[in-house]
């Protein structure tokens, strides 16, 4: 067993990867002992992930308020104690809806080449609010 005791630091999501404000806690990154990944995000109203994708596919577990999750095929509101899975190089994003926060847990496994997510274009606000 490895145990690793709470000290990390709330960071403020990265302008590259999310229009708005965005708070991750890492829980985990990929290493020599697993190649998952895992983090709790939070946005506030409005904010919302760039346009990604996973080349091992991602699950995200929501914890709270309420969000949307889009491929390019169409949009999802998710609540508290939805799973949702998004497949292999599929393209999309996830976010808060415009009234409420959301919050969600993001697990995604490294490829062969520690590889866990591959960043394309912020979602333009057409296509947040579609």
């Amino acid at each position: 067993m490895k145990y690793i005791k709470s000290g990390g630091q709330t960071a403020p999501g990265p302008e590259d990867w999310f229009t708005g404000t965005v708070q991750i806690d890492s829980v985990r990154n990929p290493d020599e002992q697993s190649a998952i990944g895992c983090a709790h995000v939070r946005f506030s109203p409005g904010a919302r992930t760039a346009w990604h994708h996973h080349p091992k596919g991602q699950t995200l577990y929501v914890t709270d308020g309420i969000g949307l999750v889009a491929t390019r095929s169409g949009m999802q509101e998710i609540r508290p104690g939805d799973v949702v899975y998004i497949e292999p190089g599929e393209e999309h994003w996830h976010g808060a809806t415009p009234e409420r926060y959301m919050a969600h847990v993001a697990m995604q496994e490294a490829d062969e080449n520690g590889q866990v997510v591959t960043w394309l274009d912020h979602v333009t606000d057409e296509e947040y609010e579609a």
